[in-house]
């Protein structure tokens, strides 16, 4: 025994001693493959390390440098105050990691919502054509967490805004665009139910129920648990009472407890209780 087993590679020889011998008819399917393409005879190979002089440094040539960009703060800023908004789900694939170049961030976040009537015009100068011709290249334009940074960032550098004027600016643009989006879907599910349409479970009615069921299992266990101590008290109780075991076998004691007070020697002296009067 060691630290190394050696037995795999001594299959061959063994397998051809066991041949030699006459104690195996034939030899096995793998024996010319083994024979042909052994095993290797090294089992691990050893890491590689650098001598290193004791109290040399390392080199930090290969060190990886710490890169810090001007979004991480407010990213950083704008996930503290919300963050639930990484729950949400994010599509993150890109045809060529370009994407950000075709965005115009001076467009409000909300600007799809800005659509002017005819015969007006918007605060960027557009009318509905205009709008129309600016929305063909901006609908794809995702509507997130990481919008209200680029957003941010935009107003903070071309603008003379102050850095929470622009954020609010920012998050409140993005707040009314959901609440549209909230308010269209509500809507679209109400009319969809008012003529037949059967919409499955929401998230909170399956999480109510698995926490229904979860409590029922708890209820059914408690109460195991409890008629199980309650049986191991009584069984505790189950034999003859340790008072009355005592009055049984000592029933002298209890009568010397009922006169202890009236003891002819003691201070008090005896009780009269009629009779002939005892004499010491």
């Amino acid at each position: 025994m060691g630290r190394y087993n050696f037995a795999p590679q001594n299959v061959h020889k063994q397998a051809r001693l066991l041949l030699d011998a006459k104690r195996i008819p034939a030899p096995p399917p793998w024996y010319s493959v083994i024979g042909t393409t052994p095993p290797s005879t090294r089992l691990s190979r050893p890491a590689l390390q650098r001598p290193q002089r004791p109290g040399k440094k390392a080199s930090k040539l290969f060190k990886p440098l710490s890169l810090q960009y001007t979004e991480d703060q407010l990213r950083w800023e704008y996930y503290n105050d919300h963050p639930w908004e990484l729950a949400r789900p994010r599509v993150v694939l890109e045809d060529d990691g370009r994407d950000r170049e075709r965005w115009d961030w001076s467009l409000p976040l909300d600007y799809n919502l800005r659509r002017p009537n005819v015969g007006y015009k918007d605060e960027f100068g557009n009318d509905h054509r205009g709008w129309d011709r600016v929305m063909q290249k901006q609908s794809a334009r995702p509507i997130n967490g990481e919008s209200v940074i680029q957003r941010w960032q935009y107003l903070l550098l071309h603008t003379q805004l102050s850095r929470a004027a622009a954020y609010d600016l920012a998050r409140k643009e993005l707040y009314r665009y959901r609440h549209h989006m909230e308010v269209q879907l509500r809507v679209a599910r109400e009319e969809a139910q008012a003529t037949g349409a059967y919409f499955g479970l929401g998230p909170l009615e399956v999480g109510e129920l698995l926490e229904d069921r979860a409590y029922e299992n708890w209820k059914l266990w408690a109460v195991k648990e409890t008629q199980a101590l309650r049986a191991l008290s009584g069984a505790a109780y189950s034999g003859v009472d340790e008072a009355s075991a005592v009055e049984i076998q000592q029933p002298e004691q209890a009568v010397s407890k009922a006169v202890g007070h009236s003891v002819p020697g003691s201070r008090t002296g005896q009780t009269a209780r009629g009779g002939a009067v005892g004499r010491p």
